[in-house]
């Protein structure tokens, strides 16, 4: 079987900007918002791309969220175009994109996500956009026969390559959905640095004293996050460090349902549920380590920032996290739904506080490879290899 492409940090790359002009280059997604991985990178790497290398245009199905990111935006003055979906039978909104895809007449289209992956690589086909790259950036390639269908017959069929955020994801999409292995390509997702804003102590916030053991995690509160694995992980982990809070930053459907669970399990007292936060790295930078529980993921943008800010993560061994936590040396890696092995692998980093600081050194000294400016980098030059290519 052909094995899909690994695209590497250290392969040569040739620069779009000895070629010739900027490609024009259409980014869709969902909407510009300061919350949730994928839309973060989607745009930030419109804006680091626009910054240098191409000429960047951004199209959105729905409003934005009207956060920093979407201030950036408009600073930049990237063209944006909003289609205004409300919801996902809305279909004659696309009209927008079809109308914009023939008056701009793009080198390529880069969508991100499912939804946006469906109509771009159909609607990009249909008005003859030479590239179109789709991009998928977690879901378990599992458990939706459909969307497995669309993944390989609809989306595979007609972009032009489809990225995966992991080499693990980039497997699955041609074993699982069937797509073609030849256009299946693996680039990770980047650090995106979020305005700095006013560096709260979190501990300060809630009443906790100086150096309260605290593990943090910031996430949108769905049940892939299996965030109630970690709660039952705080419960058992008070019985070997009971002074340690757990702090979850996020909002979303599972909030009432992980509160209720805090409560059964008696640990409410040392579980605070922070909501929607702005102040996320301030955040990352308080806790002493970061935890994610989740039953699956592409390459979180949490564990990125973790790493930036030597924040040691531990972490379900899941998509791309292998890539960037080496086990035993800048964070740990556990089994899923293991609430005693999460358990055990926070509380020996919150009693060796040697081993904490080390892991945090070593987390910073990785986080570099994964910097927009590199990884739009590799981007670009996708753009333009696949610009030559259907060109000759």
């Amino acid at each position: 079987m052909v094995q899909p492409q690994l695209s590497r940090p250290d392969v040569a790359i040739r620069r779009a900007g000895e070629r010739g002009t900027r490609p024009r280059v259409l980014t869709v997604i969902d909407r510009v918002s300061d919350h949730g991985g994928a839309e973060r990178f989607a745009v930030g790497l419109a804006l680091q791309l626009q910054a240098e290398r191409v000429d960047s245009w951004l199209c959105t199905t729905r409003e934005s969220d009207g956060g920093a990111l979407a201030a950036q935006v408009a600073a930049a003055g990237i063209p944006h175009t909003v289609l205004g979906r409300r919801a996902k039978w809305d279909v004659h909104r696309l009209g927008g994109l079809v109308k914009l895809l023939r008056r701009e007449r793009f080198d390529v289209v880069h969508s991100h996500m499912f939804g946006s992956n469906v109509w771009a690589s159909l609607l990009g086909r249909a008005c003859r956009i030479p590239v179109i790259v789709a991009q998928e950036h977690t879901w378990s390639y599992s458990g939706n026969p459909l969307r497995m269908w669309i993944d390989g017959h609809v989306i595979g069929r007609f972009a032009t390559r489809f990225v995966a955020v992991s080499p693990l994801d980039a497997r699955r999409m041609v074993e699982l959905e069937h797509v073609p292995a030849e256009k299946v390509v693996y680039l990770p997702t980047a650090y995106i640095p979020r305005e700095s804003g006013e560096r709260r102590d979190i501990r300060v916030e809630l009443g906790l004293a100086p150096g309260t053991p605290l593990i943090g995690v910031a996430a949108v509160l769905r049940p892939q996050k299996a965030l109630t694995v970690l709660l039952e992980a705080h419960a058992r982990l008070l019985e070997r460090v009971g002074d340690a809070h757990l702090v979850l930053a996020g909002d979303g459907e599972c909030r009432r349902p992980l509160e209720q669970r805090a409560r059964e399990l008696g640990i409410a007292a040392h579980v605070h549920f922070l909501g929607a936060r702005d102040d996320i790295e301030a955040i990352i930078s308080s806790v002493d380590v970061a935890a994610l529980s989740s039953d699956y993921e592409g390459l979180p943008l949490f564990a990125l920032e973790c790493m930036v800010h030597g924040t040691p993560l531990v972490a379900t061994d899941v998509g791309g996290l292998s890539e960037i936590v080496e086990h035993g040396v800048n964070g740990l890696l556990v089994p899923t739904r293991d609430p005693a092995a999460l358990a055990d692998a926070l509380g020996s980093l919150l009693e060796d506080r040697d081993r904490l600081a080390a892991f945090a050194e070593a987390a910073m000294r990785s986080a570099g490879a994964f910097s927009i400016e590199a990884i739009a980098e590799r981007f670009a030059d996708l753009y333009v290899d696949l610009l030559a290519a259907v060109r000759r």
